[in-house]
């Protein structure tokens, strides 16, 4: 068996852990109604650490830079866009059904494998939109997806800005804790002559993982209506 079979064999059988996806469970809401600020600091990171659909994203982008000062633009950019959407979704109270939020956020670890793979070129003939400005829109819409969440949540009615930045504090340490580890794995094996490989294969996964996690999401909110 080799090198690319076994990789492939191994995110397929890692597809069902990231259908699971992130939700809402009634351990956060009780950690958000016994603790304090520090508590929406607290589940932010871990809705972070467990929101498979937004790393899948982020890997993908990462795979497309080649240096550090490159990681922290686009994240920096794409941490903007979702602090906006965030912070103004929560703040005005515009709520969106979130199978449908998390269809397009799906849709975006679809086309971030595809375009990695050269697929705007190869299938389409034409250059591949401006990534930067695809990432801080997509960090748009991941955004909603964020402020779904934590509309899910009853915060009360009492330091609702404060929460809803300690929630988005929250969310950005999760994401470079989670970030971390995954920079350090695509840097390291870049060394070797076999990222080709894994950098096809993964990509390719992201693809999968992207349109099962759209079929997920538009089956859950045709089954929800």
């Amino acid at each position: 068996m080799n090198l690319q079979t076994r990789l492939s064999l191994l995110f397929l059988l890692l597809l069902p852990l990231v259908l699971q996806a992130h939700g809402v469970s009634q351990t956060d809401q009780e950690i958000l109604a016994n603790g304090g600020l520090l508590s929406y600091i607290l589940v932010g990171a871990k809705h972070m650490l467990t929101g498979y659909d937004h790393l899948l994203f982020l890997v993908g982008v990462i795979f497309y830079l080649n240096n550090f000062k490159d990681i922290v633009k686009f994240i920096t950019v794409f941490t903007i866009g979702h602090s906006i959407t965030l912070i103004g979704a929560t703040l005005l109270g515009i709520k969106a059904d979130e199978h449908l939020i998390d269809a397009v956020i799906a849709l975006s670890v679809l086309y971030k494998g595809f375009e990695n793979l050269e697929g705007f070129k190869k299938y389409f003939g034409v250059t591949s939109p401006n990534l930067l400005f695809m990432v801080f829109i997509f960090g748009l819409i991941h955004g909603f997806g964020l402020s779904a969440r934590l509309q899910s949540f009853d915060i009360g009615t009492e330091m609702i800005v404060a929460k809803i930045v300690s929630f988005n504090i929250g969310v950005e340490l999760g994401q470079i804790l989670a970030l971390i580890p995954i920079v350090f794995i695509i840097s390291k094996w870049k060394k070797y002559k076999s990222y080709e490989t894994f950098y096809k294969v993964a990509n390719g996964f992201l693809i999968v993982a992207g349109v099962a996690l759209f079929v997920f999401q538009m089956y859950g909110y045709f089954h929800s209506h």
